[in-house]
């Protein structure tokens, strides 16, 4: 049984297509066809089947990516056994976060990973929370975030685990009329123009929240995913706009002002798959991970 098979299942089974998995691994559509041909013929079953234009696995496909992540794990584990006898945990570990968990919590993990035997390499991304979880693919740990829970949507099957939940807050103008209140309720915002975010993104669903108890909607002059461009507009008169508090400085022209009436915090998650989390370096790197998290939400006023 050649595993590169089942990684290549698991791919097509958390991918979705062909040309994402090409995309994704740096090879071309037909190589990854004719491996599937070669897995075929290997296990002597019908691994993939037409859907429309594209493919999707069939229930021996799925069964074998399944696996695909038990011998990972098996592996992982081996080689965690063997860190643990050699008295500490190594190796790389990669981690893809979105920008403002990046910035609040990874220098601070640098720092303190700068006597260990772990590197890490980082990638930034700012992602709708159902895209996450596809993530785990390329990460050996994805910081995601989430306005409905603890656990991202499209995560189920994955190790989640809680870094800090963060406070998100209305940003305005220093010398708007709302700036004068030591925080704000759905109904004091009746009427303001917003700095928004697309569709799909986890802070669009608290203003749908506000615009679900006042019973009218907001209107949205813009709609951006950096928060340093969101919190320049600002300043200058654009409009409100909503903010994560760790990250976000109240000065040069703006507040924060904690919004009350509605939920408006987030969970900060770290996602892996089991395969990846079975490594003893992963399995620090979180630690620390949830460690600085606490250290925020002391400071910030956050919930860890």
């Amino acid at each position: 049984m050649d595993v590169r098979h089942l990684e290549l299942l698991r791919e097509l089974s958390v991918r979705g297509t062909l040309a994402a998995v090409a995309a994704a691994t740096h090879r071309t559509p037909s190589a990854l066809s004719q491996q599937l041909r070669t897995a075929q013929r290997e296990f002597g079953v019908t691994l993939v089947e037409q859907d429309g234009r594209g493919l999707r696995l069939t229930s021996y496909g799925q069964l074998l990516a399944d696996a695909a992540d038990e011998v990972a794990r098996v592996h992982e584990e081996v080689q965690a056994r063997l860190d643990a006898a050699r008295g500490e945990p190594r190796g790389l570990v990669r981690i893809g976060t979105f920008p403002s968990a990046g910035e609040a919590l990874l220098p601070s993990l640098v720092t303190a990973l700068a006597a260990t035997a772990i590197e890490v390499e980082i990638d930034d991304f700012d992602l709708a929370e159902a895209d996450y979880a596809t993530r785990t693919l390329d990460a050996d740990i994805v910081i995601a975030h989430s306005l409905t829970g603890d656990i991202p949507a499209s995560a189920d099957g994955l190790t989640a685990r809680v870094l800090v939940r963060e406070p998100i807050d209305v940003v305005l103008p220093s010398a708007h009329p709302l700036a004068a209140h030591a925080d704000l309720r759905p109904r004091d915002l009746r009427g303001t123009a917003w700095i928004g975010v697309p569709p799909g993104y986890p802070f669009d669903t608290i203003l749908q929240r506000v615009e679900a108890v006042n019973d009218e909607p907001l209107t949205r002059v813009q709609r951006l995913r950096d928060n340093r461009l969101t919190r320049a507009l600002v300043a200058e008169g654009v409009g409100l706009a909503l903010l994560p508090r760790f990250t976000t400085v109240g000065d040069e022209g703006v507040v924060l002002r904690p919004l009350v009436g509605v939920p408006a915090r987030r969970s900060v998650i770290a996602l892996a798959r089991p395969d990846r989390f079975a490594r003893l370096a992963v399995r620090r790197v979180v630690d620390e991970l949830a460690t600085i998290g606490e250290s925020l939400a002391a400071t910030h006023g956050g919930l860890p």
